[in-house]
């Protein structure tokens, strides 16, 4: 009796090893060079130290705050250029005997090309910009809020991939329980196989090689699919380690840690609503992207106006065998200097096109408040979806775990009876596999409530500073 009781386990088990194993994540001992132990608050940090994703998207980032400089250093001299030009320039001929400050008299006085000699050019030129009628202010906020909004997709992709890693985290914990269970079913095999063959060899009657073949059997199953949570839970600590970018060769050891309930005081939904609303990257782009988009505005509509500014340049060019006169109404374009300085107007006159860029600007700003209006009640949604599911996967925490403590007591209700020879055979066998069923399901459920929590504090968007500060409980 006592052999047939180890059968039905084993067929049990064997029956338990087939379900499914797509969450197979966790930890297992592989040989590799080394390993490092990591929880989860690590684990997040290093994967957004080090994250490709949330670099390129602080480089678009920091391109948004070097737009906000160049708009800002507009402000003082919008226009500072300097230029030369070098090259020959012909000599004179017909002036001997003509004084030199008197060569513009002489009708004799001719350019020589067949003397040639070194020419230099400089000009300088300066524009300030004294009012612009809003023009330079709008460009400068608009680049402001550009920076803003750039920084608004950093907090969103940081926030995805905090939350990509909590869950793979978990998963990998979530395995580690599920591989113990495969490995005990491993153990309990051959157990079995062991004790039948010793009772067949005792020549006990209640045990043939049916009973043999049946176990070797589910042996080899059991042996399939340890092979196969195995490969998966190599794989999945391959993502973690990816995710993290450990070295070539290391392994990311979760040490001691065991799949719990994290330790979650669930507050009222208003809250989290309240949080969201002012925590969600999104949300800071939305107020950003419409700031800038009033700014760009005024831009187009000070082309209507005319702008004030201040100019200055000077030009200076010399050649050697050229003579300076100084009568103010003949110049010499190879040997002349002049400053000139003063206040002056721009106005553009095409106002039909000003017209235009100011109705496409302001129907850019309407655009913007539309997603605003979409991108908050997006926010909302999703914080409550996120909520209820927490709710839902509280519950199921509590239901499977007091499942799995009445399946507990229904199996050894059932070994009790069936040593005393007053059980059912088949009534044990769904004992047992309800157990085993109702235990993988109890850590999934455990698996469920934790991600939920984690998805609940991303769609708040203060998962990132809750893992930041060090608040977080696993």
């Amino acid at each position: 009796m006592y052999v047939r009781l180890w059968i039905t386990r084993i067929l049990v088990v064997a029956a338990f090893t087939a379900l499914p194993v797509s969450l197979a994540r966790s930890q297992s001992v592989i040989s590799k060079t080394d390993t490092v132990v990591v929880t989860l608050e690590s684990a997040i940090l290093r994967a957004l130290e080090i994250s490709p994703e949330v670099g390129a998207v602080s480089a678009s980032r920091n391109h948004a705050a070097a737009r906000w400089r160049f708009a800002k250093s507009h402000r003082f001299l919008t226009e500072f250029e300097a230029k030369s030009a070098h090259s020959f320039s012909p000599g004179l001929k017909g002036i001997d005997g003509v004084p030199t400050g008197e060569l513009y008299l002489e009708p004799s006085v001719r350019n020589d090309w067949d003397n040639l000699s070194p020419f230099t050019f400089v000009e300088i030129e300066a524009v300030q910009p004294i009012y612009t009628w809003g023009e330079l202010s709008g460009n400068i906020k608009a680049a402001k809020y550009g920076v803003v909004v750039e920084q608004g997709s950093v907090d969103l992709t940081t926030l995805k991939v905090a939350a990509r890693t909590a869950e793979i985290y978990y998963g990998l914990l979530l395995t580690d329980a599920l591989i113990r269970v495969t490995e005990d079913a491993n153990d309990l095999v051959s157990q079995a196989i062991d004790e039948i063959e010793h009772q067949m060899d005792e020549g006990d009657p209640d045990v043939d090689e049916a009973d043999l073949f049946q176990v070797q059997i589910a042996e080899q199953e059991v042996a399939r699919r340890v092979v196969e949570v195995s490969q998966k839970l190599r794989t999945m600590q391959s993502a973690l380690a990816r995710q993290m970018f450990l070295p070539e060769g290391t392994v990311p050891d979760l040490g001691t840690r065991r799949l719990e309930v994290v330790p979650f005081e669930l507050e009222a939904l208003s809250i989290y609503e309240s949080i969201a609303l002012g925590h969600r990257p999104e949300l800071d782009q939305a107020d950003a992207g419409l700031a800038a988009r009033n700014a760009l505005v005024g831009v187009a509509k000070s082309e209507y106006y005319p702008k004030l500014f201040l100019a200055a340049s000077s030009k200076y060019s010399f050649a050697i065998d050229r003579h300076r006169q100084r009568n103010p109404y003949v110049s010499d374009p190879f040997l002349s200097r002049g400053f000139r300085a003063g206040l002056g107007f721009s106005q553009k006159l095409n106002f039909g096109q000003t017209k235009a860029k100011v109705e496409q600007a302001k129907y850019n700003v309407e655009e913007v408040r539309f997603q605003k209006q979409a991108a908050r009640q997006l926010v909302l949604f999703e914080v409550e979806e996120a909520y209820r599911n927490v709710l839902i996967a509280r519950s199921a925490v509590e239901t499977q775990s007091e499942a799995f403590r009445i399946s507990k007591e229904w199996l050894r209700s059932e070994e009790i009876n069936f040593d005393l020879d007053l059980g059912d055979t088949e009534n044990l066998v769904r004992a047992v596999q309800t157990k085993l069923e109702l235990q993988a399901a109890n850590h999934e459920a455990v698996y469920d409530y934790n991600v939920s929590v984690i998805r609940l504090l991303k769609a708040t968007g203060a998962l990132t500073q809750i893992i930041q500060s060090g608040t977080f409980v696993e």
